[in-house]
């Protein structure tokens, strides 16, 4: 026998667990439940891939053990089993990244409803338990394994010559406690409740002390009419698929019949998991065959933009067989990607037009995941942009569609103007933004890294163009104002071009600005320019390439460029005005929350300044 410690985010679950305040404690059996049925699924389509594997596959099923007495209950099953390397990896150890994240988060709000995200149901026995043991063999091997633990810091395991196939949970039951709301876990009428409630569509028989009539129903809920269905077991259903807690946000159904046959069960969830951005993160829906469990998460039914998307698929048309390769070059499987890609979209966009409070949660949850099938799914963009909704100047409290703003367009305006940045506060004070605001034009505010790369691959909505109000040249003067601009760039001229010699270093050239009101000066880039912004991320992906130079953009308006234009009249020697310009463009680079080039010299110039101010 042998004794090891669990990693030490396994021990802080512990602890939650043992001395936890959750008020609903049967939902361990679910899990115990729920981990025993993928066990028997994941043998089937072993012996399905190995014809050479030795199980036992007479009778699958999933069996409660009762002891009254000795207070014990064993949730066994006959599936595929763990080795001892498997019980180790799984059991003492939670190997996920973001696993400190999600333990801070369910310490600090006790939320039951997160505890099945990140697969770690087993540990939700310590609810119930002062003891738990498990006995498990690995379908096609000789050894088994016992792995015991009272919930502390420690757990033992050893080999075992006689376990059979599958794997046992045994549960050494605190005492029921009703103020602790620890119901009596040998009742047979409490654990036939849980299991009809929880497990009623399990595909395998759940069997109280060796009765045959299983306590479950076992029908596949995507084959029942939906008249049939509650919608309290189309969320069992869903929880036990996603091991969210939380109702899904909506239920889509579909069927097709005719040359390609095929039923389908999906889930829009009502809360982001905690990995839906990590690389890590599995997607894609379950594939059955037949009613045959073929594959957990099949990534060719479902794109990756999709991933949160929550189901069954049950084709009957498909071989058992079906591996991820043939997959990828199945015509029918991309005729059902197309069709449910098509649903879930089609059913966002109902959210959207009946529920508002609903698609507000849906996009607040998965939005930035969606946007980015404007990059990869350009078959659907028109839908995906009619289904969006962005952050606009013209209200701080709620977003906006596309469709809204074309309809608030003003006459004469042919563009939808947006600015992207790290945050609303950095865009709305942005000197980008001055002219646009004084003229009363609205402007999206995009602040999900995603905006910085769909913007540049989207061409229009609606035939109005996207314009970024940060690059190229923004017309919203009438026609008296740029015959003004261009007399007065006649005066400018000279200084216009000593600022481009001056600060070749950092920027392509000089201009005279149409955006600015209030502020001396900006940077821009040119219309197909990569943002600064984007600029990072992709050197931050180990992107290597020269800086991109933008443009100076100077207020003629301003006193300080004024100033700076009379100086440089005066007197034919530039060099005392060489630091004043170094400042004014990093002036515009810190306005818009920029990298200076050379903060030590910047700030230098500047402490010069304000000596000679004084």
């Amino acid at each position: 026998m042998e004794t090891r410690e669990f990693q030490s985010e396994a021990r802080q679950l512990l602890r939650l667990m043992i001395h936890s305040i959750y008020s609903n404690k049967d939902t361990f059996l679910r899990e115990l439940v729920s981990n025993a049925s993928d066990a028997l699924d994941k043998l089937r389509l072993e012996t399905f891939r190995d014809k050479d594997l030795v199980a036992d596959t007479s009778d699958p099923h999933i069996a409660l053990e009762v002891d009254a007495d000795a207070r014990t209950l064993t949730v066994r099953d006959n599936g595929i089993g763990m080795d001892r390397d498997e019980v180790v990896e799984l059991i003492g150890t939670i190997a996920r990244s973001g696993t400190a994240e999600f333990l801070k988060k369910l310490e600090q709000s006790r939320d039951q409803e997160l505890i099945g995200q990140f697969g770690i149901g087993f540990y939700s026995t310590f609810m119930v338990a002062d003891k738990v043991t498990l006995v498990t063999r690995r379908a096609g091997t000789d050894q088994g394994v016992r792995w015991e633990s009272t919930g502390e810091s420690t757990y033992t395991i050893e080999d075992v010559d006689d376990a059979p196939q599958g794997t046992a949970v045994t549960l050494h039951l605190k005492p029921a406690d009703d103020e602790d709301n620890l119901a009596d876990y040998t009742s047979t009428a409490k654990l036939t409740d849980i299991v009809k409630r929880y497990a009623d569509f399990i595909t395998w028989p759940v069997r109280l002390d060796g009765e045959e009539k299983p306590l479950n129903s076992r029908k596949a809920l995507w084959a029942r009419p939906a008249s049939e269905v509650t919608e309290e077991e189309y969320a069992e259903f869903y929880r036990h698929l996603s091991h969210d807690w939380n109702k899904p946000l909506d239920t889509i159904l579909m069927r097709a019949e005719g040359s390609f046959e095929y039923q389908a069960l999906l889930f829009l969830p009502s809360r982001a998991p905690l990995d839906l951005f990590m690389r890590e993160r599995k997607r894609g829906v379950q594939l059955y065959v037949k009613r045959v469990f073929i594959m957990e998460d099949c990534e060719e039914l479902m794109p990756e933009y999709l991933r949160f998307v929550k189901g069954v698929v049950d084709a009957q048309d498909l071989s058992l067989n079906v591996s991820r390769e043939i997959l990828q070059q199945d015509r029918q499987i991309q005729l059902m990607r197309r069709r449910l890609v098509k649903k879930v979209l089609s059913t966002v966009k109902t959210l959207q037009a009946d529920r508002p409070e609903d698609y507000a949660t849906f996009w607040r949850e998965f939005g930035a995941a969606v946007k980015e099938g404007l990059l990869s799914d350009p078959d659907n963009r028109a839908t995906i942009l009619g289904i969006a909704s962005f952050d606009s100047t013209h209200d701080q409290d709620a977003q906006t569609t596309l469709a809204a703003y074309v309809e608030r367009m003003k006459d004469d305006q042919t563009d939808i103007y947006y600015m992207t940045g790290g945050t609303r506060a950095a865009i709305e004070n942005s000197p980008h933004l001055e002219a646009l605001r004084a003229k009363g034009y609205e402007v999206l505010v995009l602040t999900d890294p995603i905006d910085e790369m769909w913007v540049d691959a989207v061409d229009e909505f609606e035939g109005k163009a996207f314009r970024s109000i940060a690059k190229g040249q923004v017309d919203v003067q009438s026609d008296d104002e740029k015959s003004a601009a261009q007399e007065r760039g006649k005066d400018f001229a000279d200084l216009l071009a000593w600022l481009t010699t001056t600060l070749a270093d950092h920027v392509k050239e000089v201009r005279l600005s149409t955006r600015l009101t209030t502020s001396p000066a900006c940077v821009v880039g040119d219309s197909h320019d990569l943002s600064p912004t984007l600029e990072k991320m992709y050197r931050a992906m180990g992107q290597e390439f020269p800086p991109v130079k933008r443009i100076l953009e100077i207020n003629p308006d301003h006193a300080l460029v004024a100033g700076l234009r009379e100086r440089f009249a005066a007197d034919a020697d530039h060099s005392a005005i060489t630091g004043t310009a170094e400042l004014v463009y990093g002036m515009a680079v810190l306005a818009e929350g920029g990298d200076l080039p050379d903060p030590a010299r910047f700030v230098r110039l500047l402490s010069e300044q304000l000596q000679r101010a004084l």
